[in-house]
């Protein structure tokens, strides 16, 4: 087969009227769960211990001695359209003309948001460079008229590489002889990876449950992204392993009449969920890839953006009168809470020397590189307001700066949830009113800021540090919950 497919390719990729459409199929049928395309595919491509561009995930079903193993091959599905290269903001992650999604990372900037964007968990970050990488078909073999080295390496034959375009072609053949399936087709990504007879138990999470704490089932114990938090995270995650163990052993010769009935009734629990199909070996966790500092950056922007935001419509209205003194405390709270929301953006990335990549080397198409010159049209409105006053120049000009500055601080105020909305891997993007949330976030801490400003009463400044308060609360929760929330994958048969 591998000499047959090798000049397959080869003709594939002499044909020059013909677009060629590289793709995958996953016979679960054959495959034996030996690991060898993952082996294959560090070697080929270097990647560290720890993280996978390919891997076996496999579960268990049934109760001894009546046990079976599932074994299914995931990676990277090179979809038609990758949510990935929508949201990458340097244009690191793109696709090639034969159908392969690549990525580059001397663009990289670590930024996570096509793992969050990836609705196949299939990306990671790379330890050593800080930069995202996932299978790229081994786009290098491909060049050279090689067949991927996961397809040399099986030795079951379950993993068949080729152009889905091409009718002729044996993946094709293949697809049109047996019935397959994708996962979540109803992301709209279209994955080019395609399955044989498999189960919604080994491709869908939900469908099973984690039997433990092992090697493979957590990533944010030190890997990846968070292996800068190796040593300490993975030292706390024995010591309470080791004290529960040893805490339950001694309860268990210890225990009382009342203690054994407690122990059977959860022993008889346990029985009864035996039967469900149970992760053994899968793909560890990326865990919180936007932590505290994204939450933050929420919040910081939205008393930037909220506070100029209320200001302005209130001075419109003649609801408040915009001295000097006032403009100088607006413009410097914004001025600092915006520069905050810079130093956080900056801060979350893995690879920081380059934010200047998302300015220079942008694509149009990701929120962030659109939210990145939001901010700094927002910043050169305070900046310019602050010439006005400090030159003494004509208020007319304040007013016109302000009917630029109210939809770009409403911009900047509501842009990230535009953001989440390309993070398709996430439930962000399920949320219609995300927008509308951020609005009223904004108009809040807006408020609150500007009682801070212009009102000397102690029981004003408590009920606009308990609104600062609950907004920050909820901006977390926003931003944590739904990564901690299983990739939901379902299926489809075609």
């Amino acid at each position: 087969m591998g000499e047959q497919s090798t000049n397959e390719l080869l003709g594939e990729a002499q044909r020059c009227d013909d677009v060629v459409n590289f793709g995958f199929v996953i016979d679960n049928r054959k495959c034996i769960g030996c690991h060898a395309c993952t082996v294959a595919c560090k070697s080929e491509h270097d990647v560290p211990i720890g993280v996978n561009r390919t891997h076996v995930k496999y579960i268990e079903k049934g109760t001894y001695p009546d046990v079976t193993r599932e074994f299914s091959v995931h990676r990277c599905n090179h979809c038609e359209d990758s949510p990935c290269t929508t949201i990458c903001p340097t244009t690191a992650l793109f696709t090639r003309e034969d159908g392969i999604v690549d990525f580059d990372d001397d663009r990289c900037i670590g930024c996570k948001s096509c793992m969050q964007a990836c609705p196949y968990d299939a990306l990671y970050i790379d330890p050593n460079k800080g930069t995202a990488a996932k299978c790229n078909y081994c786009a290098h073999r491909i060049e050279n008229s090689y067949e991927p080295s996961c397809v040399v390496v099986c030795p079951v034959e379950a993993i068949i590489s080729g152009d889905l375009d091409d009718p002729n072609s044996s993946i094709s053949n293949y697809i049109s002889e047996h019935e397959v399936t994708v996962r979540k087709p109803e992301s709209g990504a279209k994955p080019n990876v395609f399955y044989v007879e498999t189960s919604e138990d080994i491709l869908d999470p939900h469908a099973t449950e984690r039997s433990g704490e092992y090697l493979w089932t957590d990533q944010a114990a030190g890997v990846g992204h968070f292996a800068k938090y190796a040593d300490s995270r993975l030292g706390a995650s024995d010591t309470n392993s080791m004290i529960v163990q040893l805490a339950l052993e001694k309860k268990a010769r210890a225990a009382n009449p009342r203690d054994r009935a407690i122990i059977r009734d959860v022993m008889e629990r346990l029985d009864e969920q035996a039967e469900r199909p149970k992760r053994s070996y899968d793909q560890p966790s990326k865990g919180i890839l936007w932590g505290w500092e994204v939450s933050a950056y929420i919040v910081t922007k939205a008393i930037a953006s909220g506070a100029y935001l209320v200001a302005m419509l209130a001075m419109f209205a003649g609801l408040i009168e915009m001295t000097d003194e006032l403009w100088w405390q607006l413009i410097i709270c914004c001025t600092v809470f915006l520069g905050i929301t810079g130093f956080l953006l900056i801060k979350d990335l893995d690879r920081p020397e380059r934010f200047l990549y998302v300015l220079l080397r942008p694509n149009w198409d990701s929120w962030l590189v659109k939210g990145a010159y939001i901010l700094g049209a927002f910043g050169a409105v305070l900046a310019c307001s602050g010439v006005v006053i400090f030159f003494d120049l004509d208020r007319i000009y304040l007013d016109y700066l302000a009917i630029a500055g109210i939809p770009l601080a409403t911009l900047t105020g509501i842009y990230t949830a535009w953001l989440f909305g390309q993070a398709s891997g996430r439930n962000w993007s399920k949320d219609r009113y995300l927008t509308l949330k951020m609005l009223i976030e904004m108009v809040i801490l807006g408020v609150a800021s500007l009682v801070f400003l212009i009102s000397s009463e102690l029981i004003y400044w408590a009920i606009a540090g308990v609104l600062i308060i609950l907004v920050c609360r909820h901006a977390h929760n926003t931003v944590i919950q739904p990564q901690l929330e299983t990739l939901h994958l379902s299926l489809i048969h075609i």
